[in-house]
């Protein structure tokens, strides 16, 4: 018997312990509403997506090829429309994950109106469009479910026993659309209570995954833009701390935390750490500092601050902000410094911002890592900040040029340009491009790839699209030709906007609550039936 007709047949035991009250009550109807209401709560989620991202970082530990993707959304309905068309092209949602980006909330969410990248966004804001993903995503479990349901009507209408099976099988088989979301929380939005707080609201509303990183709250910047501040080890560790204990008090024991250092871009720091022994992680944090001997107080300004560095009195270079400047190489061994103490103090992945997609300096730092913490695993942001066109077009061209092939066609100044597109150079370029993230999974230990803003470049690029066309010569036709005929071709389900809306889940509700009295939206007057 299957899982549903179990369901039925309880539910039916349980109206007839009612003595007649219940005699309206359908219990197959409420059995096909539970089916569509899996998930009651967001802590529900949060445990079912947890146990689904250990399961994949171990499937990747034993084979490096098991890599996972997502892309990164603003809207409930863009994170939908995401799941619903990889169940449709790809036949499953295993591996794919969804990523909420909080430069995308501060760009496009914020009530205050677009906003830089910098946690001046309302903080209420992140834990709200958690919420709202999963509304959307259980709603298109619904309507899938919805459209089997009366599938199954329809078979038994039919006396046709073999194909009600079939469709009961599918139902007892179906595939959620409900995955983890891998969640910004930036620099935490302040201390470390004012992040374990943050974070209760985000595992509360769904989170089974929350990305912090190692910068100032009050001075955050976007990853791949200048003026990065970075806090010491021991302040980052108690925000990790915090968000560790937000998890278990919800008891969400399997909660990740993506630990991200900003330290490859970030020349500035806050404040000095407290040493209290040579060779400790303040005394390594301080070490990386730029800094001048001190031979005699004359070498001491007023306010100048002076720590004993090694057995030698040296002078921080501070800046007129109050900052303080690290060495201008060091960007990579402070990286390794706080992937390591992240990972051996409660970060399950890591997250290292870099300035470009180079597998070569990602596998390097990897490298230095995994000789102290064997299993690390990074999640790695396939930014649209960088130029992949150019980037990878110059890689070509420097190994090219250090393996000796003539390079004369070509001005390493100029590959971005048109007339580089149908090239040698241009096309092996695509090749890597297009095998990055098998290729750095392999090789540099990235367990994630994610995209941040794909959407808000899709959303920009289709508009500008239909923009010139309908107000311009193509008319009417710039739609329909662009839009809705494309979406009838591909079969996106939502050319029956109407449908995805929930019209006929609604209809299905008054059935079952007004029975042939309803009032239903979906009947022969209906255009979306002219979709078939």
């Amino acid at each position: 018997m299957s899982i549903y007709q179990k369901d039925i047949e309880s539910l039916t035991r349980l109206c007839l312990e009612q003595e007649g009250r219940w005699g309206n009550i359908n219990p197959e109807s409420v059995a096909r509403m539970r089916a569509q209401n899996r998930f009651r709560t967001g802590l529900d989620i949060a445990r079912y997506t947890a146990d689904i991202m250990r399961r994949d970082m171990q499937r990747y530990d034993a084979d490096p090829s098991c890599y996972t993707q997502s892309l990164g959304c603003w809207h409930g309905f863009v994170g939908q429309q995401k799941m619903i068309s990889i169940k449709k092209h790809h036949g499953t949602t295993a591996g794919r994950y969804l990523y909420l980006s909080g430069w995308m909330i501060a760009a496009m969410r914020s009530e205050f109106g677009p906003l830089p990248d910098q946690s001046m966004h309302e903080k209420t804001a992140v834990p709200a469009l958690i919420e709202e993903l999963y509304t959307f995503l259980r709603q298109a479990d619904a309507r899938e479910l919805g459209h089997l349901f009366h599938e199954l009507d329809a078979a038994k209408r039919q006396g046709n026993e073999m194909l009600a099976r079939s469709v009961s099988e599918r139902i007892d088989k179906f595939e959620t659309h409900i995955v983890p979301i891998i969640a910004d929380i930036d620099a935490g939005f302040g201390n470390e209570e004012a992040t374990y707080l943050l974070a209760k609201r985000m595992i509360e509303a769904g989170a089974c995954c929350i990305q912090l990183e190692n910068q100032v709250s009050d001075a955050k910047q976007c990853g791949h833009q200048d003026g990065k501040v970075t806090v010491p080890h021991e302040d980052f560790v108690a925000k990790i701390n915090a968000v560790r204990h937000a998890f278990l008090e919800l008891g969400v024991d399997e909660g990740v935390i993506v630990a991200r250092t900003d330290s490859l871009g970030a020349g500035l720091t806050q404040k000095l750490p407290v040493s209290h022994e040579p060779g400790d992680l303040a005394h390594q944090y301080n070490s990386f500092l730029y800094t001048v001997p001190i031979c005699s107080a004359d070498d001491v300004n007023e306010g100048d601050s002076v720590i004993k560095l090694d057995g030698d009195l040296r002078k921080p270079l501070r800046l007129a902000n109050g900052l303080y400047r690290f060495r201008s190489d060091t960007g990579e061994d402070r990286v390794v410094l706080d992937c390591i103490h992240a990972l051996q103090n409660g970060a399950d992945l890591l997250w290292i911002e870099t300035e470009k997609p180079h597998i070569g300096q990602i596998a390097g730092m990897v490298e230095r890592i995994r000789a102290v913490v064997p299993d690390a695993k990074l999640v790695y942001n396939n930014s649209p900040s960088f130029n992949w066109t150019l980037n990878f077009r110059q890689q070509v061209f420097d190994d090219w040029q250090a393996a000796g092939q003539d390079l004369g066609a070509y001005d390493r100044l100029r590959l971005m340009s048109e007339e580089y597109d149908d090239t040698p150079l241009a096309e092996e370029a695509d090749r890597r491009i297009q095998s990055f993230q098998r290729d750095a999974s392999r090789q540099a230990g990235i367990f994630h790839h994610l995209i941040t803003l794909p959407t808000y470049h899709t959303a920009a690029l289709s508009t500008d699209v239909l923009a010139e066309g309908y107000f311009g010569a193509p008319g009417m036709l710039a739609y329909v030709a662009g839009v809705q005929r494309q979406e009838i071709r591909r079969g996106l389900a939502s050319v029956k906007h109407q449908d995805m809306a929930g019209s006929n889940i609604g209809d299905d509700h008054k059935e079952y609550f007004s029975g042939a009295a309803a009032l239903k939206a979906g009947g022969s007057l209906n255009t979306m039936n002219q979709f078939g």
